[in-house]
């Protein structure tokens, strides 16, 4: 099921096809696996370490997967998807949640590597328990560390009761930074991941004009529209303007 998931699929090839460097730190893996594991115990939460770099998680189950009728014990997986847990989630708000994952990271790649820890996502979602009733539950994401050359290495997952427990008609969610307070939805302008002009640009080539013509509309030269189009595409992690077009979109930036 994950797999047929489309925003899975980008958000993979964001995670994994980072530029890793080859060393490993295997102390400081150990003491977010025992961080993970403590923090499920005491908040009878599940926890999910993903070691981007090695594509593997460890799984940390408290009393929230007895009732979610989930395996209760402790594991290792060769994925960063959690499928066990995915499975429960509703599939509106799986393929909510994942979009929004994907909003996250990009925005972080703007980010400062000392403040990114400062960053997580804040949503709740609806999961099946174990008679098959659809529960309240709150699902965090952040990002421990970083590769000593700036890419994304662990990260994670945290499943914990909602303290409303109510039925909830829909995903609701955004990206809080815990530093300052600051709370904001994925599509707030002032969080973009694109420049207003980059967005006016890709707008225009969603219309079908050729850079020269971009460039006439805005009065700049064409080398500008060149360099806002390279850079539209890095920031998207795409290779061409039409996923460019299809990421924005997916993520309400047009």
């Amino acid at each position: 099921m994950v797999k047929n998931n489309h925003q899975i699929t980008e958000l993979e090839s964001c995670l994994l096809n980072q530029n890793f460097s080859d060393q490993e730190d295997t102390d400081l893996l150990e003491y977010y696996k025992q961080m993970a594991s403590l923090y499920a115990k005491n908040e009878n939460a599940i926890a999910v370490l993903s070691d981007l770099k090695a594509d593997r998680s460890y799984i940390y189950n408290g009393a929230l997967a007895v009732v979610l009728g989930l395996n209760q014990d402790n594991h290792q997986i060769n994925t960063i998807w959690e499928e066990e847990v995915y499975n429960r989630i509703h599939p509106e708000d799986l393929t909510a949640r994942h979009l929004q994952e994907l909003h996250f990271f990009l925005l972080l790649k703007k980010v400062s590597l000392n403040e990114r820890h400062n960053y997580r996502t804040y949503s709740v979602i609806r999961m099946k328990d174990s008679a098959g009733v659809y529960r309240s539950i709150l699902h965090r994401t952040l990002y421990l560390c970083s590769d000593q050359n700036g890419s994304f290495w662990l990260a994670l997952c945290l499943y914990n009761f909602h303290f409303i427990d109510e039925p909830v008609k829909s995903f609701t969610g955004g990206i809080q930074n815990c530093a300052t307070g600051e709370f904001f939805k994925v599509n707030d302008r002032n969080v973009s991941i694109l420049s207003q002009r980059e967005i006016e640009v890709l707008c225009l080539v969603e219309k079908g004009l050729r850079s020269k013509e971009i460039a006439d509309k805005l009065n700049v030269s064409k080398n500008t529209i060149d360099r806002h189009r390279q850079n539209i595409m890095e920031k998207l992690r795409v290779g061409s303007s039409i996923e460019a077009i299809r990421i924005a979109k997916e993520l309400s930036l047009l």
